[in-house]
């Protein structure tokens, strides 16, 4: 809406509401409405310009605003308003507009209200309102103001304060516009003005304005009469509020304007300090504290003097002390002198408030309190400002320790409460050392704390929950009377000031310092500093502004860093919150990087100090040793107690162990940030910060736990899910529940656990301090060498005493003991520079202090912190020891760790420990170490030089050295000599020097050896075997070590000594020599495995390597030599009483030897042989004999070992012989001398060394035998001698061994026989034995004589049987290998020669009769379990036996078989299995060969077959005895066979019985084929007929009766021709019920039976003659046999009456009867039979009248009677034998009851051989057998044959 639109409406609301009561009003607004509507252009024009029109169209208005009538001025009121905002006045009506509001401002409050805004309208709108136009509109709302109204009050106070700053943004649009405007222009707007110092000024309109305002406004404050306004009174608190608003929104403008700012000097300043000065009231002081902090905060550069006026008055009220004086030095303000102050006695509590939170203010500005530094303290004869305020704040936080309380964090947790009165610490006693005032001031603020612990309260401390006011004092401007203040808050306000001040330092100077040091590189492409040092001001440009800044944060700090220092420390120390905490932490933190950045070392070890005893409080460390964990469990409630804090004061102590508090974790947590930020610039003070370090160490990782004994995944104690429970490591034993005890705190991170919590409060886990703590000294790789080596000394230093504590003096003085008696110096004159200067860890310290509360007993703690991070420290600035000077690093790390090291007195973990990191550090160089020339050298020397002086301790000049450190020596030692290893292994490749060094560290572990036993010859002369030894270092430790202890460090050495030979090839012939001297002495030692090692393997490498160098033949001299010093080594060895090294000793030498020797010269072999070889075996013998004749009784375990040498030796010389006596040794000239040197030798081992060494004895010589047939045809001759003097001792050899079989000598004392041999031992003597006939064959190409043969297998026969071998191997499966050997030796000889078949034979059948005659159990050993063996011969039978037979049927052309017996021999060998059967030993025992009877029958059958009919032939040849000897030997095998006792098959299966029946069927087959038809020889004894019938005869029983029993074995071996008659009227014997016993095999019973009766049938027309003979010799066998059976039928039969008779006696009177009717005899065979000549009347009988007609009657023919006749007769009949048993015949047919009867099968009578009897076995199954089927019975069989006997007789049949 237009002005002149919204003017319309306001006129027509004015003339509606005036038309009654003032008509007047309404005329006019009438007529304005009038103009306004007619000419609405030009109206307005009217009014937006001065002139009479505008005042009439504004007429009414006016006129409303002067009645009386409220609502008619509230229209022309707020018409007027609106019109002055749209600035739709004229200028020229502001003036009566002001006149009009003054006339209206009785009315009520809205017109009151309306006339406010329509002020402020004016004045804003309208800037040519100056001068007294302003006043009066200032007036108006002045008088407003003072209304009792409280709307139209406040309404006009914040008007006026709208309107001053209208009043003064107007001077500023009036300075922007002059500033544009030309000078003309603005000096003609100018107004003088006189200025409150008597001076007179040019001011513009604006400028006056506002001056006159603010003059008039600080003259109103101070009750004086104002010059612009017309004023008489003012509220001093409303005057002040609006000079407030003006200075805090306008001081640009004051500093601008020099009028203004005399003001503030000449009024406000005066005004603002009577007002303090004066009776305080809360509303006025308030007021003025805040125009001071504006004053102070805005202008202290423009009122310098009262600046430090107000803030020396403000620490006055602060301290509450009237003491401090207001006068300004040098000051001429009329401030100074203007009032004269009196103090109203001590100020209340919340004036000091409202200072502190002016001052608070003023301490957050950093800048301020630089400026106010360089204004005031900085200058001569001047207040120390700053330096007061900081000291009233130290003075201000320590007032009340009650009221602040203490945090019982700080102290630590679980340290006992009785511990509070020894807490005090003097500074004498003070555990840090600092130079001057900063150990003083840091003791003393520690004091401090200590002296007030009695004086808390349950409630004392400090927090912004507790603390703190929720509107601060200061801007409480409605309260008339002071707010209730906490009575900490003030301690709060001073506690913040201190951190304002001290985070202004550090956030001024550390981006500076960053800027100039961090990131600045030193030149161009210089990497940054990472760890710099302090700033060095004398390098920074003067004329820099920042370089002042700097210069004055440093003089700040300097002069007040104790009362900084004493008020932090203070605080910190009390029960605190942990936003205040963390808020004074960071301070600490701040000031201490600060002191550092600037150069400021006192300051920055101070701070370090203050956080070194919160971090690791005292107590704590002391109290950690003395705990012990409780034995009984705690309640519940005792645990949640203690979390509380709320433990009685008569307690006996702490439950949880002593530990760090979250809070110290926090304090160590900045003192690590701290000093890794100053790494770079700490210098000597790196020992104050690692000894609290150490401390932390210690309590975190408690002791008894080592360092890395906490896993790193493990949660710290407060990480989630620990609770409260302590953890059971002992700790950090704090949880967040225990945070204070009893403070009643509470803060945003424990009321909220989930609330994020300050950087300072996190990550305090357990892992994760102790990982900062690592970090710190990870950051040494950051340092610059100078920054180092001050590290590593300050580590080394408290290294020192800590183990100086822990070596048992508590002043670290047993440490120095090095220094002072001259240890370092030696270790320097050993070392070279190496080790000099000596460092200042042991040198440099000369009083020794107890460090840090540590009271630790030397065996609580199982290592040193120092040395424990030197090794770390080392390990990642391993180039610095490498390519930085030593001064740098390296001499002072050596020298520490080697003085730790040598200490006697120092606990053994720590000597260890120090020996591990000084090993790591001299492995890690050499590894580190690249190809640098010179500097290699000089590296590796420094190393192995270090390393020297670990290896070779030598402490026997020291004093105090226990025996008991002997071990701890020794484990020094032992990883001084694995470091060498470990050298070697990875760097020795690269080694340029130092070999000696390192063969006198190898050679010092080893024991001097003892003196070595002779090895050479009587008859020889040798060289020295030993070598020179050099001189031998300081022996081991002191003392004597143990033999365990020498073991394991000669067992590291060796290894070492190991990879030295590994690069053998590198060394020189010097080095060559020592390296050999040195395997030597290895060799000695007490360890087996190496001297084995030694002896066997490093000493061939290093024969290996000079060999390689012999090529050389400039060289080949300096190694040969070298090489034969080598040999006389090794061979110095080869007679040591450890086996193992004896027998590595004899390989390594006849290696090498065999190696090389194709290349040595004959000369040089002949040396060997008899320098070396031949006298080790005389040596190992000579030493064997000794033992054995100390110990006769017993053969220990070393008789056996040095017997296993000799055979070693022995296979090595003969691998020797084998290689070289073709080549080399048969050409030797003492080669024969050699060679009987060489037999007798191994002849003396076989007979006079064990049996053990005789196998391997005799292999060697069986290897030069065969070796030797290399040389038989360019040295025969040699070889024939070779051959014999070996038969030589085969013949000897075996007499030994026939002597020990018993077979020679049987009175041979057994002393004096060789000790038994083993089996292994024959088989060699059986193999010595093959290469000599081999050899001998190779020479002569013939067999040896008859006469060696049969010695040869007399030796070989005793060979087999010897009885004393205690190595028996089975022989039952398989051939052992004695018998192999021998078998195979005797299948080599050639049985051409006349002889030698029937020599073979005959011991071949005695080796088939082994088995039965000469098997015998081996007796057992009684300290063995095993079972004791036998001796069978079984698989040597097995194999003799067919052997036999092949050889038999080879020869058996030959007479010398039959005619020497030899046949007989076979056949009596095979006679005693066949006799045996089942009674033979088993076959087998894992096989299934056939049995050995059944094996011996094959054979002996074979052999019968194919020389029957070459015994035939040979008849006339052969003398009687020998040709009974051979048949009466074959009927004897089938008499065995044949009545073998079979009872034993009675068990078998019935298939197997019949299988075993059918196999003897074989004998009777070869009887009837083989035997019988080659029987008819004359001069074959009538003896083997009968024999052989009473065999068959005794073979055909079938059962046994007690009545008859039957021919024993000698009745029928009598072979007698002698036939006892039976006559036909014999008196029968008396009868029998007994059934008789029957008895095995039936069938093969039957088959004897059918044999006896074929040999006495007339079957056949061969060989009549001879089957007559036999015939008439078996006829009387064949009758007796028959008769038993029917006079037992007989006599049974009439006894038993209707008892019928067992099966087979039934079978049997059958079979008899039936084959005695069939049988038919040869003519007159029975009349021979009964003859006294049977093989004579066989063939040719007398006549029947002749005399001889009847052997039995001496009377003549004519006497002969009929009866005789009829006998004669009746014998010369084929069927005599039926009228023989004529009698018996008529008693069965004459049987009066049932005789036996049976259907049988019978066959043709051409079938009737017993040969075939077999067939019908087989063919029984199928039923196909020849013959009929015919019932028997034995009545009709009787009467059949009596009828023959009729027939024969003539007598005719009636019946048919």
């Amino acid at each position: 809406m237009s002005s002149l639109a919204f003017l319309v409406t306001e006129l027509q609301s004015l003339s509606s509401e005036t038309r009654r009561k003032h008509p007047d009003i309404r005329e006019a607004a009438e007529k304005s409405l009038a103009t306004l509507r007619a000419s609405p252009e030009q109206a307005n024009t009217s009014l937006t310009s001065d002139g009479p029109r505008s005042l009439e169209l504004l007429k009414p208005i006016f006129m409303g605003c002067a009645t009386k009538t409220p609502k008619v001025v509230a229209i022309s009121l707020g018409s007027l308003q609106r019109l002055i905002s749209l600035k739709a006045v004229p200028k020229s009506t502001v003036p009566e507009i002001i006149r009009t509001m003054s006339d209206t401002m009785n009315q009520g409050v809205d017109i009151q209200l309306k006339i406010l805004q329509t002020l402020l309208g004016l004045i804003t709108n309208y800037l040519e309102v100056h001068d007294a136009l302003l006043g009066d509109a200032l007036l108006l709302c002045f008088k407003l103001q003072e209304s009792r109204i409280a709307v139209v009050s406040s309404t006009a106070a914040a008007t006026l304060r709208q309107l001053v700053m209208v009043v003064m943004d107007k001077m500023v649009d009036e300075d922007r516009k002059n500033a544009d405007a030309e000078t003309q222009d603005v000096d003609d707007k100018l107004t003088d003005v006189t200025l409150p110092d008597g001076t007179t000024t040019r001011l513009n309109p604006s400028a006056k304005d506002a001056y006159s305002v603010f003059e008039d406004l600080c003259l109103l404050a101070n009750s004086e009469k104002p010059n612009f306004l017309k004023l008489e009174f003012l509220h001093k608190t409303f005057a002040l509020e609006l000079i407030e608003s003006v200075l805090t929104n306008y001081h640009g403008l004051f500093r601008k304007h020099s009028s203004l700012i005399l003001l503030l000097q000449n009024h406000l300043c005066p005004l603002l300090l009577k007002a303090l000065s004066d009776r305080p009231t809360f509303p006025l002081i308030l007021r003025c504290t805040r125009v001071v902090f504006l004053l102070l905060k805005q202008f202290s550069l423009e009122l310098q003097t009262e600046a430090e006026v107000f803030l020396m008055l403000l620490i006055r009220i602060i301290t509450d002390d009237n003491s401090v004086s207001l006068e300004a030095s040098g000051s001429g303000s009329s401030m100074a002198h203007s009032e004269s102050y009196h103090s109203h006695g001590s100020r209340p509590q919340w004036m000091r408030v409202l200072a502190m939170e002016i001052m608070r203010g003023l301490c957050s500005d950093a800048e301020l309190m630089r400026n106010v530094w360089d204004r005031y303290d900085a200058q001569e004869n001047s207040s120390n400002t700053l330096s007061t305020l900081i000291t009233a704040l130290k003075r201000l936080v320590t007032e009340k320790p009650a009221l602040l309380g203490v945090g019982s964090q700080m102290s630590g947790v679980g340290v006992s409460s009785s511990n509070d009165s020894h807490h005090t610490i003097s500074p004498s006693g003070s555990t840090y050392s600092l130079d001057g005032v900063a150990g003083m001031v840091a003791t003393a603020a520690s004091a401090t704390v200590s002296n007030v612990v009695g004086m808390m309260g349950s409630n004392a401390g400090l927090s912004l929950q507790s603390s703190t006011m929720k509107l601060q004092c200061i801007d409480q401007l409605d309260k008339a009377d002071s707010p209730p203040i906490p009575e900490s808050y003030i301690y709060l306000l001073a506690v913040q000031c201190l951190v304002s001040l001290c985070e202004g330092f550090a956030t001024f100077s550390a981006p500076l310092f960053n800027a100039i040091v961090i990131q600045k590189p030193r030149t161009a492409g210089d990497a940054p500093i990472r760890a710099p040092p302090a700033l060095d001001f004398a390098l920074l440009p003067a004329d820099d502004p920042s370089t002042k800044q700097l210069e004055i944060v440093r003089n700040i700090i300097e002069s007040n860093w104790p009362a900084l220092l004493a008020a932090l420390s203070f605080v910190i120390a009390t029960n605190l919150s942990d936003e205040i905490f963390v808020d004074i932490l960071a301070s600490y933190q701040a000031m201490t990087n600060v002191s550092g950045m600037l150069g400021l070392n006192t300051p920055r070890d101070a701070f370090f100090t203050s956080l070194s005893k919160f971090s690791v409080p005292t107590r704590v460390v002391s109290s950690l040793d003395s705990y012990t964990d409780p034995q009984t469990p705690r309640s519940a409630t005792a645990s949640f107690s203690e979390n509380l804090g709320l433990t009685l004061s008569g307690g006996i102590g702490p439950t949880s162990p002593p530990g760090l508090s979250e809070r110290n974790l926090a304090c160590l947590k900045v003192l690590i940030s701290s000093a890794m930020f100053l790494a770079g610039s700490l210098g000597e003070s790196w020992f104050g910060i690692l000894e609290v370090l150490q401390n932390a160490d210690y309590v975190l990782a408690s002791k008894g736990i080592g360092y890395g004994a906490q896993s790193p995944g493990s949660k710290g104690p407060f990480s989630p899910g620990r609770g409260g429970s302590n953890p059971p490591s002992r700790s950090v034993s704090m949880t967040l529940s225990s945070s204070g005890s009893g403070a009643g705190l509470s803060s945003a991170s424990t009321s909220n656990p989930q609330a994020p919590r300050h950087p300072l409060l996190s990550d305090l886990e357990l892992e994760t301090m102790l990982t900062a703590i690592q970090r710190l000294f990870d950051a040494s790789k950051n340092l610059e060498d100078g920054a180092f080596k001050c590290f590593i000394d300050a580590l080394c230093k408290l290294s020192a005493e800590m183990i100086g504590m822990q070596a048992g003096s508590g002043d670290g003085s047993a440490l120095e003991v090095i220094a002072e008696r001259g240890s370092l110096d030696e270790l320097q004159s050993l070392g070279g520079g190496v080790l000099s200067p000596p460092a200042p860890s042991i040198a440099d310290t000369p009083h020794r202090r107890r460090v840090s509360g540590i009271h630790l007993p030397r065996t609580l703690r199982s290592g040193d912190f120092g040395i424990n991070k030197l090794s770390g420290v080392v390990s990642i600035n391993i180039h610095r020891l490498i390519y930085r000077p030593p001064e740098v690093a390296w001499t002072t790390l050596t020298t520490h760790l080697l003085s730790v090291i040598r200490l006697p007195t120092a606990p053994p973990p720590i000597r260890i420990q120090a020996a591990r990191v000084l090993d790591d550090v001299l492995i890690t160089v050499p590894r580190n170490l690249s190809n640098a020339g010179e500097l290699q050298a000089q590296v590796q020397q420094r190393v192995l030089e270090v390393l020297s002086h670990q290896v070779m301790l030598d402490y026997t000049t020291l004093p105090g050295m226990a025996t008991s450190s002997v071990s701890t020596t020794v484990e020094l030692r032992r990883m001084g000599l694995e470091t060498l290893h470990e050298i070697l292994q990875v760097s020795g490749h690269t080694l340029v020097i130092g070999w000696e060094i390192i063969f006198s560290m190898l050679e010092s572990v080893c024991k001097p050896s003892p003196p070595m036993r002779s090895v050479t010859m009587d008859s020889t002369s040798s060289p020295t075997a030993s070598p020179t030894l050099r001189a031998k270092p300081t022996p081991l430790g002191l003392g004597a070590p143990s033999e365990k202890n020498y073991t394991a460090l000669v067992k590291i050495a060796f290894q070492s000594m190991n990879l030295v030979c590994d690069s053998v090839s590198e060394l020189s012939p010097e080095h060559l020599r020592l390296c050999i001297s040195t395997l030597g002495h290895f060799g000695r030692q007490a360890n087996t495995n190496i001297a084995l090692t030694a002896a066997a393997s490093l000493l061939w490498s290093v024969s290996d390597a000079i060999q390689a160098k012999r090529k050389d033949a400039e060289k080949e001299p300096e190694y040969s030599a070298l090489w034969m010093f080598l040999l006389l080594e090794v061979l110095g060895l080869c007679t040591d009483d450890r086996p193992e090294v004896r027998d590595g000793a004899i390989q390594t030498l006849f290696r090498t030897m065999q190696l090389y020797g194709a290349t040595l010269s004959l000369q040089t072999w002949d040396e060997c042989i008899w320098k070396v070889t031949f006298p080790l075996v005389d040596a190992l013998s000579s030493e064997i004999h000794r033992r054995s004749a100390l110990f006769e009784s017993t053969e220990g375990i070393g008789d056996q070992a040095w017997d296993e040498s000799k055979i070693l030796a022995f296979s090595s010389i003969g691998s020797i012989f084998h290689d070289f006596i073709s080549s080399k040794l048969i050409h030797l000239e003492s080669f024969s001398k050699a060679w009987d040197f060489f037999v007798t030798r191994i002849q003396d081992s076989i007979l006079l060394d064990s049996r053990s060494v005789s196998s391997p004895a005799l292999r060697c010589l069986e290897k030069a035998l065969k070796a030797s047939s290399a040389s038989v045809f360019d040295a025969k001759e040699k070889v024939a001698e070779m051959k014999e003097r070996v038969w030589s001792a085969i013949d000897s050899i075996g007499n030994a061994i026939l002597r020990r079989n018993g077979t020679q000598s049987p009175t041979t004392s057994l002393s004096i026989l060789p000790k038994p041999f083993t089996q292994e031992s024959l088989v060699a003597f059986v193999e010595v034995i093959q290469s000599t006939r081999d050899l001998s064959r190779a020479l002569d190409g013939t067999e040896w004589s008859l006469e060696r043969l049969s010695r040869l297998m007399a030796i070989l026969k005793g060979v087999l049987t010897y009885p004393n071998s205690p190595d028996y191997r089975p022989d039952i499966d398989a051939l052992p290998p004695v018998q192999t050997v021998v078998m195979t030796t005797i299948g080599g000889i050639d049985l051409s020669a006349p002889g030698v078949p029937t020599l073979v034979l005959g011991d071949l059948s005695e080796f088939a009769t082994l088995p039965f005659l000469a098997a015998f159990d081996v007796p057992s050993d009684p300290k063995s379990s095993m079972p004791s063996k036998r001796i069978t011969y079984i698989a040597l039978a097995k194999k003799t036996m067919p052997k036999l037979v092949e050889l038999c049927l080879q020869f058996k052309d030959r007479l010398e078989l039959y005619s020497e017996g030899t046949l007989e021999a076979v056949m009596s060998a095979y006679s005693i299995p066949v006799k045996l059967k089942y009674d033979c030993p088993a076959p087998s025992k894992h096989g299934k060969d056939p049995p050995l009877w059944k094996t011996a029958t094959t054979c002996f059958l074979r052999i019968v077959k194919e020389c029957s009919p070459q015994i035939v032939m040979f008849d006339e040849e052969l003398s009687s005895e020998r040709l009974e000897g051979i048949w009466r030997q074959i009927i004897d095998v089938f008499r065995g066979g044949i009545l073998a006792d079979c009872s034993a098959a009675e068990g078998f299966a019935l298939d197997v019985q019949d299988e075993e029946e059918n196999f003897d069927l074989a004998l009777i087959a070869a009887l009837e084929i083989d035997v019988v038809p080659h029987l008819g020889a004359r001069r074959i004894p009538d003896s083997i007929f009968t024999l052989l019938a009473k065999v068959l005869a005794h073979g055909s029983q079938l059962y046994d009766s007690s009545l008859s029993p039957s021919p024993s074995t000698d009745e029928i071996e009598k072979g007698s021709s002698d036939y006892i008659q039976i006559n036909g009227d014999q008196q029968h014997p008396h009868g029998s019920t007994d059934s008789g016993h029957s008895l095995p095999r039936e069938r093969f019973s039957y088959w004897c039976f059918d044999l006896l009766f074929l040999i006495c049938s007339d079957t056949t027309r061969e060989q009549e003659n001879a089957r007559k003979r036999l015939a008439a010799l078996s006829l009387p066998a064949l009758l007796k046999r028959c008769q038993t059976t029917m006079v037992r039928y007989v006599a049974d039969e009439a006894l038993r009456g209707n008892l019928p008779l067992p099966r087979a006696r039934e079978d049997e009177l059958l079979y008899v009867l039936r084959k005695l009717k069939e049988l038919r005899l040869f003519p007159a065979s029975l009349w021979a039979a009964f003859s006294n000549n049977p093989t004579k009347y066989s063939l040719e009988q007398p006549s029947s009248n002749s005399p001889e007609t009847d052997s039995e009657n001496t009377t003549s023919a004519s006497s002969l009677s009929s009866r005789a006749s009829i006998s004669d007769a009746v014998k010369r009949s084929s069927v005599g034998h039926l009228f023989h048993f004529y009698a018996l015949l008529c008693e069965i047919a004459s049987v009066p009851r049932r005789t036996p009867e049976a259907w049988v099968h019978i066959r043709p009578l051409s079938a009737g051989s017993v040969s075939q009897l077999s067939e019908e076995k087989h063919t029984q199954g199928d039923g196909q057998i020849d013959g009929h089927l015919e019932h028997l019975d034995a009545r009709m069989l009787a009467k059949e044959s009596l009828k023959i006997i009729g027939n024969e007789m003539g007598v005719p049949l009636y019946l048919t």
